[in-house]
């Protein structure tokens, strides 16, 4: 019996209390204060952390890429164009053909939606461009008759083989069609899929993919004609 008491000594329960008396309310206030500053102390360093990777990446993509430069091509008024024609305007440019299925039509439409929308605010600043790339087939009434369904500002260029070619060098477009392609022949073209937004001085500013929005281009042709006029002083 003697034994079975000792095992309750008050001593023991005191030692117990005591290993307990550390959560008291005043610790245990205290674990939450520091928790709390802990997660915000770590989301203030994520932060940061990832804006400095956005201005890394803001700075390595401040350089232009060399798009566009020389051409000499015909509208499909029948009339000479060159890149000197697209000086003084936003230039939204984009290279197809006018037997293309459905990719051509979607971003032709898309151009026109683009510009009905910044043409409430800007007016006429901008120059839409369509540049063939299937000299053979796309002939100046074909390409007239064309655009007809289109944006009726669209000006639709065409040119031979030569000088389609180099105009696509100029501006990094790849295209699949052959240099001795037959007009009546029924084939598709594989091409790039880009819209290039150059500036008033013909500086390529941007190229939006298939996959870009109108919502998205007109978000960023805004963006970068505000920049454009901040730098130089000047709206067009």
């Amino acid at each position: 019996m003697s034994k079975l008491i000792s095992s309750f000594h008050p001593n023991t329960g005191a030692r117990d209390r005591a290993a307990v008396g550390v959560f008291t309310p005043r610790a245990a206030a205290l674990f939450v204060v520091t928790g709390i500053g802990l997660f915000y102390y770590f989301q203030h360093e994520k932060q940061k952390l990832l804006e400095q990777r956005q201005k890394e990446l803001e700075s390595r993509s401040v350089g232009r890429a060399h798009v566009g430069g020389p051409f000499s091509l015909t509208t499909h008024d029948n009339t000479p164009f060159t890149e000197k024609d697209l000086l003084g305007k936003w230039s939204l440019v984009y290279f197809g053909f006018t037997n293309c299925p459905d990719i051509c039509p979607a971003e032709l439409d898309k151009i026109g939606a683009v510009l009905t929308s910044l043409e409430k605010d800007y007016g006429t600043i901008f120059r839409p461009v369509f540049i063939s790339v299937d000299p053979a087939r796309d002939s100046i009434p074909q390409m007239k008759r064309y655009l007809s369904d289109f944006h009726p500002r669209i000006i639709g260029l065409t040119g031979d083989y030569a000088t389609v070619k180099s105009t696509c060098k100029a501006y990094r477009v790849y295209f699949s069609t052959p240099p001795d392609a037959d007009p009546a022949g029924d084939y598709l073209v594989d091409h790039s899929i880009y819209v290039y937004l150059m500036d008033p001085r013909g500086e390529f500013v941007e190229a939006f993919g298939q996959s870009s929005t109108p919502e998205e281009v007109v978000e960023r042709v805004r963006k970068e004609v505000a920049a454009y006029e901040q730098e130089t002083g000047t709206k067009v």
